[in-house]
């Protein structure tokens, strides 16, 4: 399993990276956000790092959706694909998307915490 959690955690960094570079593409009007591999790519690393997510909690079995911590990174998966989509989608204004992509890399910061320490609230 090992190996798995190595995947998961690349392609975690690889998606935070994608999602960084795209909105930045966003943010100076690039045209470069239409390209296919730009719209493709996500799609391709976010179905390995689901895959593996879903391997890594099957170790636990049934009893994963009992542990706070993951249930709490479910939820948070859940506010970063929402943030995400409002803030790379057109149609809506300059601000908000930026303000929705902010969001969203703040809600992934979250998402890491809570992988790395176990625990669903936020400590100093």
């Amino acid at each position: 399993m090992e190996i798995v959690k190595t995947i998961h955690v690349i392609c975690a960094l690889l998606t935070i990276s994608g999602f960084i570079g795209r909105g930045l593409l966003m943010i100076k009007g690039s045209p470069l956000l239409m390209a296919r591999w730009v719209k493709v790519s996500p799609h391709l690393i976010d179905t390995i790092l689901l895959i593996s997510a879903i391997l890594l909690a099957s170790q636990w079995g049934w009893s994963a959706l009992q542990m706070p911590w993951l249930l709490a990174k479910i939820g948070a998966l859940l506010v970063y694909i929402a943030l995400g989509t409002l803030a790379l989608r057109p149609g809506r204004p300059q601000s908000i998307r930026i303000s929705a992509w902010l969001a969203a890399i703040l809600t992934f910061t979250y998402i890491v915490s809570v992988a790395v320490t176990k625990n669903p609230v936020l400590v100093s």
